[in-house]
């Protein structure tokens, strides 16, 4: 059907306003209303027609986000306001030290500080003049910065013209200040796509939104994932602010994305207990950040205090020890894990990251060796967040000297000398010596674990010398093990023994889900033992059923299902089970969940649980959640449904306010379970 010229005008308007409004849904406020590909379908509509009548591209039309022809240079532009740098505090007598100086300028110590994370990415700034944005640049030397309006253009959280509630007023001219930033997650997957291409890879989130935004063809940054949060302003005319909190709550009103872990007008001492708090959560943030912002919160002290040459004295930058540092691969070793998967480690200079001592790394795989090209002698950019195992994340070749040498995995078991295998579809190499101790001391420490059968006193050390002793070679033994044996052992006491024989007891009575996850079966975790339990009941069920009845359990995969059948069509495995059961161990009846309407609200829901309870524990709480249908995980992601919080509710909590999750005390979670019990 030939539409008339007034039919594509007002087409072409309503998507371009219905594509702004689900942008401002999706990355501002995390509520879209539609999928990516309804999405994609009306961009696609509304750049055919705007090709085709160029004359109805207006200046913010959601088409400018796709980016412009490249650009043969870098224009500069000046910065009304100077973009100045923030002086640096390593330890909490630096922050005192900062607060006694503006404390004495001001002649007052009643001062409130706004504090914000400090966002390790690349800091722009735009310009919106009647509303519209019309300059974007870098920091540059903070006096002349580069312009990339096309490339800003592309972030979608960056609005292309100002959208007040209809009680504000739009300001003549605005100069917002932001950091341009790439969440972890589309950071690994940027690299990942990159190694496959057999391109180099960014050394770091931070790394990659600086090389994105200084592309000169924009239509490469369109396809980078950036995201931006804005922490201030520049020159701003027609509109005025008493102070830095005011500023944020006006400029979320224009659609800007302010960062929801900001803190407003806190004391000193609140300062330093947020900067605690945001150190324990920093690695369950989406994002990376390096520190903490302090900012004098009245605009009226900040004026009077003033700037130096480099840095305003009223912000300071608290920063967190660092999680990335340089250093040199001394040489690569093997580890084999219990379930036989070998994996590179690389034995480094040691070197301190994060105020912890590192001294290897994960190399993952030799795919991962061979596409970073890692070579014993290299010196390397190691990353470390939190408890995560560091790995190497980039080769400095440009400090390589010719010394350096190749490593290749070794064609058998570095712990049995068996033979070795090449996992399908997967580039991990594993021992195929179901018999190779290194392998059994892994499975059985996770066999004996607190999500497992919960064995009291089997700790590490005590696996290895059971298994090295040879009074341990499967998990059945552990069921039949002696005092007297134990009390032979080095350094064991007739006590200690008879606390070890006493703790097996205790626990061998065990549910089906904890029994099969203590298994260790390649790719099934509590989640999917849970599900497994679910749908058998029974043992004896789980070790008949065929491929077929594992596959079509809803949230098992394809990986998951293989394995588990595998297992349990091994002669070898069913007979150490039965002999677990000779031994004693008792797996409690799997109860049958109800599929009736009474628990329908609750199934399938995912919570997670955090902090002190005092009405249930940790473990009833779970129990009861999953009798009436609900997954219960052990951390807050995306698709999290409840976040059930305690007292002293820490990361956990931090992270699911920062995703919008819904958040309950443990009498909500009471009621509910009341209610659909």
């Amino acid at each position: 059907m030939n539409l008339t010229d007034n039919e594509i005008a007002k087409e072409a308007e309503y998507l371009q306003k219905e594509l702004t409004r689900h942008n401002y849904k999706y990355h501002l406020l995390d509520d879209p209303e539609i999928s990516d590909a309804e999405y994609d379908r009306m961009m696609s509509r509304l750049l055919s027609i705007e090709e085709k009548h160029p004359l109805l591209s207006t200046p913010d039309s959601p088409t400018k986000r796709v980016g412009a022809p490249p650009l043969e240079s870098f224009e500069t532009a000046l910065h009304s306001v100077p973009m100045l740098s923030l002086d640096n505090g390593f330890k909490e007598s630096d922050i005192i030290d900062f607060h006694n100086r503006i404390s004495k300028l001001l002649k007052t110590d009643d001062i409130l500080y706004t504090v914000e994370p400090k966002l390790d990415g690349v800091a722009v700034e735009l310009k919106y003049e009647n509303g519209m944005l019309t300059l974007a640049t870098t920091r540059g030397d903070g006096i002349t910065g580069e312009v990339i309006t096309d490339n800003a253009r592309t972030i979608r959280s960056v609005p292309l013209a100002l959208s007040p509630d209809a009680d504000a007023i739009v300001p003549s001219l605005l100069e917002v200040r932001g950091e341009v930033i790439i969440n972890r997650t589309d950071f690994e997957k940027l690299n990942k796509k990159r190694l496959n291409l057999e391109k180099d890879i960014f050394a770091n989130p931070r790394n990659a939104a600086a090389g994105s935004l200084r592309q000169l063809n924009s239509r490469v940054t369109a396809a980078r994932p950036l995201e931006i949060f804005i922490y201030g302003t520049g020159l701003v005319t027609g509109i005025d602010y008493a102070s830095h909190c005011e500023m944020f709550h006006s400029l979320k009103k224009f659609g800007f994305r302010i960062n929801p872990l900001i803190k407003e007008k806190i004391s000193i001492d609140e300062v330093f207990a947020n900067y605690r708090e945001l150190e324990k959560s920093r690695d369950d943030l989406p994002y990376e950040i390096d520190g903490m912002v302090i900012k004098v919160d009245s605009l009226k002290y900040q004026h009077e205090l003033g700037v130096k040459k480099r840095s305003p004295r009223w912000a300071m930058a608290y920063k967190f020890p660092a999680v990335q540092e340089s250093t040199k691969i001394n040489d690569i070793i093997v580890q084999v894990g219990r379930t036989g998967i070998l994996t590179p480690v690389a034995l480094l200079e040691p070197v301190s990251i994060g105020g912890v001592t590192v001294s290897r790394a994960t190399l993952h795989n030799e795919d991962e060796i061979e596409k970073k090209d890692i070579r014993i002698g290299d010196n390397v950019l190691v990353v470390r967040a939190g408890d995560v195992i560091p790995k190497v994340v980039k080769v400095i070749k440009s400090k390589r000297t010719g010394a350096e040498k190749s490593f290749s995995m070794p064609e058998t078991c570095p712990v049995c000398s068996g033979g070795l295998r090449r996992i399908k579809g997967e580039a991990a190499l594993k021992c195929i010596n179901a018999s190779c101790p290194a392998q059994l001391k892994r499975r059985i420490n996770h066999f004996v674990s607190r999500a497992g059968f919960d064995i009291d006193g089997l700790g590490t050390k005590l696996v290895g010398k059971l298994v090295d002793s040879s009074l341990v070679h499967s998990f059945a033994d552990i069921f039949s093990l002696k005092k007297e044996e134990l009390s032979a052992m080095d350094r064991m006491a007739d006590k200690s023994a008879a606390n070890i024989v006493k703790a097996v007891e205790k626990s061998n009575s065990i549910s089906l889900p904890r029994f099969i996850f203590a298994l260790g079966i390649d790719h099934t975790g509590e989640s999917a033992a849970s599900l497994i339990a679910e749908k058998f009941h029974l043992l004896d069920n789980i070790k008949a059923a065929d491929l077929e009845a594992f596959a079509g359990i809803d949230g098992i995969g394809p990986k998951t299902a293989a394995a588990v059948h595998a297992f349990f069509s091994s002669p070898e495995n069913i007979l150490i089970i039965d002999q677990m059961l000779e031994n004693g161990v008792n797996i409690e009846v799997s109860k049958k969940r109800d599929g009736g309407d009474s628990k329908k609200e609750l199934r399938g829901k995912r919570f997670v649980l955090t902090g002190r309870m005092e009405l249930l524990t940790r473990s009833q709480a779970k129990k009861m959640l999953e009798n009436a249908g609900a997954k219960v995980a052990s951390s807050v992601s995306s698709k999290t449904d409840f976040l059930v919080a305690g007292e002293a509710a820490g990361s956990k909590l931090t992270k699911a306010q920062t995703l919008g999750i819904t958040i309950i005390d443990e009498h909500a979670l009471a009621a509910l379970l009341k209610k659909y019990s």
